[in-house]
């Protein structure tokens, strides 16, 4: 009798074992760790859950192995201290400067743009950085936001970064080399008689968000008093359009962290200390949907910056990026350059440095 019921055990613990072993190998039973197979937005190519890039279905719950960084905040970021003195000499044109970038030693070709009938009183002033790799052109000259800045009343402030325009030196796009520039730009702005130091004020335009947000985060002693970002990509895959190889850029690989280190707006919106608006339309310029956008607003809620907001939404809000909110539609989108310029004086006065005072 004993033999008998040792032998059911030892059959009941052997078909336990066989229907674990089925089900573990059953599709549907996978567990997060396995390999899971997913198709990017474009239907182009094919990735797994283990390659170390979050896209497609992949989230932190499906695949923690490759998403789990992306929802983690970054445990450091490389602070530095704006250098004492700027070197600044004349250029050719009217108010152009070479600003010496500290870091790579090329002369920066840098504008200051002031209203015709500048009375000589300091006036409020924009810093604006132009979208992609583009160079100052797009910002100064025509029919850009520039000019019409300038009408309103502010000093603006163009660069062209290391590598454009009519800078020499090499291209960085957006890295430490780059942001080390804008620093020195916006200490010599800081400086000049045509710009209020207590009232500056930093734009960027889609690509952009990575110089911008990468001065702010180290460099938080910069008098800068707000920074507003139009639809900057957030991380690699973003600025990379899902790691696929670019005719136009030549963007680091995604899976080099350390280039990428340098190169992530997500990693710095948390840190700045300066009020941050975002301003994002629902058909994105780039981008297939506004997920980007919320997760910039979400980081720097979350961070460091005293006042966050998604274009017109209440401050401080927090989105579920599966489910954002309307954004600004085509057919009602108000003038860009407009609407930027119409942010930059609420933010004037939200920060406590009022246009009129």
């Amino acid at each position: 009798m004993n033999l008998l019921k040792h032998l059911n055990w030892s059959i009941s613990l052997g078909l336990l074992f066989l229907l674990t072993l089925i089900a573990c190998q059953s599709p549907s039973m996978a567990t997060p760790t396995q390999p899971l197979t997913t198709t990017e937005l474009s239907g182009e190519s094919e990735r797994r859950c283990g390659d170390g890039i979050c896209d497609g279905p992949e989230t932190t719950d499906s695949c923690p192995q490759d998403c789990a960084a992306e929802s983690a905040t970054p445990e450091f970021v490389a602070t530095s201290e704006a250098p004492d003195e700027i070197t600044a000499r004349p250029a050719e044109g009217p108010r152009a400067y070479w600003v010496t970038n500290p870091t790579s030693g090329v002369e920066l070709y840098t504008t200051v743009m002031i209203p015709d009938d500048w009375d000589g009183d300091p006036l409020p002033t924009l810093v604006i950085i132009p979208g992609g790799t583009d160079d100052s052109a797009g910002i100064t000259e025509g029919d850009s936001i520039g000019p019409k800045a300038v009408a309103q009343g502010y000093t603006v402030i163009a660069f062209d970064a290391d590598g454009r325009g009519r800078s020499g030196g090499e291209e960085s796009y957006n890295g430490f080399t780059h942001q080390d520039g804008l620093a020195a730009v916006i200490q010599f702005a800081a400086n000049r008689p045509e710009v209020d130091a207590e009232r500056i004020g930093l734009l960027s335009f889609s690509y952009g968000v990575t110089l911008g947000s990468g001065v702010l985060a180290r460099y938080p002693e910069l008098p800068i008093r707000f920074y507003i970002d139009w639809e900057g990509p957030a991380d690699r895959r973003d600025t990379t359009i899902g790691c696929k190889p670019s005719p136009k850029y030549d963007w680091p690989a995604c899976d080099d962290d350390v280039a990428w280190a340098e190169r992530e707006a997500l990693t710095f919106i948390s840190q700045i200390q300066a009020p941050y608006q975002r301003v994002q339309n629902q058909r994105d310029h780039v981008q297939p949907d506004v997920s980007h956008a919320v997760q910039m607003v979400n980081a720097a809620v979350s961070g460091a910056a005293p006042w966050v907001r998604l274009n017109d939404y209440p401050p401080n809000q927090t989105y579920d990026p599966d489910d954002p909110p309307a954004m600004f539609s085509d057919p009602d989108k108000p003038d860009l350059d407009d609407l930027m310029l119409r942010y930059a004086e609420e933010l004037f006065e939200i920060s406590g440095a009022p246009l009129g005072e």
